[in-house]
Formats: C-alpha cells, sequence, structure tokens
C-alpha cells in the first residue's frame, strides 16, 4: 500500500472511530507499526490530527475527510456521474457548483464538452461556484464563464462561505444547480457535515429553476448533520449504477428522477 493510500486509509479510520491506534491500525493495513507511526507524525504536521501515546485523535467532533484524501475514492463512479450530468448542460446556461470531488470532475466534464467549445467568440456556459479548486482549473477555459463567490476558505473543502459568499448568491439565478453532497436520505433529504457549506448550497439550489444532486451510491440511504435541502426540492439525482434498488424506489416516489450511470 502506497503512502497517499495509507494516508487516506487512516483518516477514514479517524472519521469512522475518533481515534486510531498504532498496533490494531498496523494489522488493519498489513505494515509495520513503525510506518504507522511515521504516517501519523506526518498527519499531525499536516494538522490533520492529534498524537497521542499509542496512537492519534481526530482535531474535533466534527471531523470531515479533507477533499485533497477524498479524490481516490469511488473515482471511476465519480466520472461517470460527472458525464451524465456534464450531458444536462446546455449551451449558454448559467450553472451552480458548489465544491466536492464528485462537482469537480463535472466541472472537468463540462469544460471537455464539444457542444460547449465556444465557438461563437464569447462563453457557452457560465459556471457560478463557490468552490476555489474548481474556478481555479477552469478559469484558462475560454468557453467557461466563471463567477466566484467571495468568503472564508474552508481548507478542508475549498469552499468559500460566510455572507461574502452568500450575498454574491442572493443577486444570481442559475438554470441549474448541481450539488454534491455527503448524504441524501429520502426522510431527511439532501445533507452535509458542515453547517456552513450546507447553508451555502441552500441557497445555491434557492436561485435555480432546477437542482441536480451528483452523488455516488455510498452516500445514499444516509445522513449527514445539516440540512442542504428537502428531496421534494431535488429534481434529478445522478448516482452509479451500485445504487440499491430499494433507495432508487425511494426517490423515485417522491418525484426524483434517478439517473444510473
Amino acid at each position: 500500500m502506497k503512502r497517499p493510500e495509507r494516508w487516506n486509509a487512516l483518516l477514514e479510520l479517524l472519521a469512522r472511530d475518533g481515534t486510531v491506534d498504532v498496533e490494531e491500525a498496523a494489522v488493519e493495513l498489513a505494515v509495520s507499526a513503525a510506518t504507522i507511526r511515521r504516517d501519523l507524525d506526518e498527519l499531525e504536521q499536516q494538522q490533520m490530527l492529534t498524537r497521542t501515546r499509542g496512537g492519534a485523535v481526530a482535531r474535533n467532533l466534527s471531523y470531515d475527510l479533507p477533499l485533497r484524501y477524498k479524490t481516490a475514492r469511488h473515482a471511476s463512479e465519480k466520472q461517470r456521474i460527472a458525464a451524465a450530468v456534464a450531458r444536462m448542460v446546455d449551451p449558454g446556461a448559467i450553472v451552480g457548483l458548489n465544491g466536492g470531488t464528485t462537482t469537480t470532475e463535472v466541472a472537468r466534464a463540462i469544460s471537455t464538452r464539444a457542444e460547449l467549445s465556444g465557438s461563437g467568440g464569447g462563453p457557452a456556459v457560465t459556471i457560478v461556484t463557490n468552490a476555489l479548486n474548481i474556478a481555479h482549473e477552469l478559469a484558462v477555459r475560454p468557453q467557461v464563464k466563471i463567477v466566484l463567490t467571495g468568503g472564508v476558505a474552508r481548507p478542508q473543502s475549498f469552499e468559500l462561505m460566510g455572507p461574502l459568499a452568500t450575498g454574491v448568491l442572493a443577486e444570481v439565478s442559475l438554470d441549474l444547480a448541481i450539488l454534491g453532497v455527503d448524504a441524501l436520505d429520502a426522510a431527511q433529504g439532501a445533507t452535509a457535515h458542515h453547517e456552513g457549506e450546507a447553508s451555502i448550497n441552500h441557497l445555491m439550489a434557492g436561485r435555480a429553476a432546477r437542482v441536480v444532486v451528483a452523488a455516488d451510491s455510498s452516500k445514499l440511504g444516509r445522513r449527514a448533520f445539516a440540512r442542504i435541502c428537502p428531496l421534494d426540492a431535488v429534481d434529478v439525482l445522478v448516482t452509479d449504477t451500485g445504487a440499491a434498488d430499494e433507495l432508487v424506489a425511494l426517490y423515485t416516489e417522491a418525484g426524483v428522477r434517478v439517473i444510473r450511470a
């Protein structure tokens, strides 16, 4: 197992249990205890955890796995989801995108669509986002007009939050809001781990004519801390083929169109 994979696994353990024991982690990851200790020391230097005697603990109760350590999870599923979502974007559309690994893939898929080449001389699509990484990646694409909200950056997700972000979103109208979520439950709706992100996502959804949730099947049937919007505010769910039939049935019965890519 390579170092990034070990770090990802250790952070997953922290997200699940709140603590990591060196000896137990060494057995679970099939590496030496010395390797685990070095990994934990390096993660502590990045302020990802707090070292303890014999292991480590999460830095706070609302621990959330940072974006840069999520990129390898369900990668192929996210790319298929992104391609399906990108096909829903018409030339000239104004699209809202929040932060996350799935929406980052969506942004890439939109920017490489031949139909959105912007051959007429102007931008073929406008993307309104509060995600620094998405804006940075698409800023060099002449066919994409990027509108970046203000706000205070959250390092875990690269998303801008707070009054400066809401001030921009309150003044725009979107044809489509494409939201990555931490969980989607039939009763609770779309939710996020962080209340600040949920608030921005809620506002983005409210400014859109249509709301699309892009979420791999691991997010379905789950709940996170803060609600983004109820299920009846979601028009389309794009997920992967691993989505369970019984979960899909709950969403379709609620009036959500489900696409399994």
